[in-house]
């Protein structure tokens, strides 16, 4: 009877977390996942919280359990990454972890002890990358509102633009609206080296957060305090490695920025992996190639992490990609750009993908001539203006808005509303309709309004 209870509990949390913003659809792979991270006891208290953050004492009425014990099993979850405590003064509410930005960044950043990291790494793995079905849930369908976004290296912009960038798209503006800073491990690459991939060139402890984000971080022991300085000096590291700069997906309080590399951000290679561009989403800006001052080196399509540029020949043809960059990785930047430029530039030229481009900029960081640039994309890129906004619209596209306004899972009147609104809010005229951008604004303006 208790294994069979065990197995109930974990479909029920698998549920859970299915009906939050970031859908995690229940496959054999999640379901190791969930036993290994969970306690059954901790995944029967997370699959009765409600869905909105609360308060231990309503956590504890919903859940029917102890408070003085829900308040401990809290603190321990808290400390696991699998609830996220949200302080303000003396008061603090609970949120679940959705499993990114959560549960996989939280779990892959612990230190200390002795912690099962390659167990964990490989069950991660298999279930984001064992087959398609996580990013298909979340990005099939066309949905454009992801957890991140791609901030633009200001120095990749030409400098009579750069005035235009706006001060949500600069990572020193996001870096000076901010007191407090953290870093702490990489978690994609932390999982990259515990499956025994090839080792990545860029450090490791490169997770920067501000804010609210680093006291999390810092509270529940993921992620060191830096000062402003130490902060900026990884940016410039960061810029000085060609890796790319990702954040929230908003335009105001963004909690952290990401440091990543094509070869580990599970965001990118999911990019490679499925064909869906919107998982990571896109700065305002484009990389733009001037022909005659291109000599096609190949070296920004080394850079590309998400393999949007190609070297195309004088015939049309596209070349192979040892053959963009001469012999390959192995060859310093400097020689390869020599070379190309010694048999000719009227042998190729640059063929950008504007679809999948990111408007990062590192390719024009490694550009030798100066042929690169950024550009300003024709249609600006939509970005929510905070976190409020994005969850809400992260959760229409995915079906689990519903959720939001019923949050207790334990009331049958909620759920019954839950499953009335939600399936009126699944036609596809209504949801093209309110995330349309004649009434977007209206929607979250009502929704905001009710919320406070």
């Amino acid at each position: 009877m208790g294994h069979l209870t065990g197995k109930d509990v974990y479909r029920r949390l698998a549920g859970k977390l299915d009906n939050t913003p970031v859908r995690t659809p229940d496959t054999p792979a999640f379901r190791a996942l969930l036993r290994e991270l969970y306690t059954p006891e901790e995944a029967d208290l997370v699959a009765c919280m409600p869905y909105r953050p609360a308060t231990a004492s309503r956590i504890a009425a919903v859940c029917r359990k102890d408070r003085a014990r829900v308040e401990a099993m809290l603190d321990t979850l808290c400390a696991k990454g699998l609830v996220i405590d949200l302080r303000e003064g003396d008061t603090a509410t609970y949120m679940i972890s959705p499993i990114v930005i959560g549960i996989f960044e939280f779990t892959m950043m612990r230190t200390g002890g002795d912690l099962p990291h390659g167990t964990w790494a490989r069950l991660f793995n298999d279930y984001m990358f064992g087959d398609t079905t996580f990013f298909d849930a979340n990005f099939a369908s066309g949905q454009r509102i992801s957890i991140m976004r791609a901030l633009p290296h200001e120095e990749a912009v030409e400098e009579s633009a750069r005035t235009e960038i706006l001060d949500h798209e600069r990572a020193r503006a996001l870096v000076d609206r901010h007191t407090t800073f953290a870093v702490g491990l990489c978690s994609c690459r932390h999982e990259k080296v515990h499956i025994g991939e090839e080792p990545c060139d860029a450090p490791l402890e490169t997770c920067t957060s501000l804010g609210s984000g680093a006291e999390f971080l810092i509270r529940n022991g993921f992620a060191r305090r830096i000062d402003r300085a130490e902060m900026l000096d990884i940016l410039a590291r960061s810029r000085d490695l060609g890796l790319t700069l990702s954040t929230d997906n908003v335009r105001r309080d963004a909690g952290f920025i990401c440091h990543c590399c094509g070869c580990c951000c599970n965001l990118m290679r999911g990019i490679k992996v499925t064909g869906h561009t919107g998982i990571l989403v896109t700065s305002n800006w484009l990389a733009a190639c001037d022909a005659d001052a291109c000599t096609g080196c190949g070296l920004c399509v080394r850079a590309c992490p998400v393999d949007a540029l190609r070297i195309v020949r004088e015939d049309g043809q596209r070349t192979q990609a040892g053959e963009a960059v001469d012999a390959g990785g192995d060859v310093p930047d400097d020689e390869v750009a020599a070379s190309t430029a010694r048999r000719g530039k009227a042998r190729r030229r640059l063929e950008v993908d504007t679809s999948v481009c990111l408007g990062c900029g590192v390719c024009a960081l490694r550009c030798p001539t100066g042929a690169l640039r950024l550009e300003e994309r024709p249609a600006r890129v939509f970005h929510p203006e905070d976190s409020f906004e994005r969850v809400i619209l992260q959760s229409l596209e995915r079906g689990t808005f519903q959720n939001l306004i019923f949050d207790n899972p334990a009331s049958r009147s909620q759920a019954f509303m839950r499953g009335l609104v939600g399936g009126f809010l699944r036609l596809d005229p209504v949801k093209r309709a309110l995330m349309g951008d004649r009434l977007r604004s209206r929607f979250l303006g009502a929704i905001r309004r009710v919320a406070t």
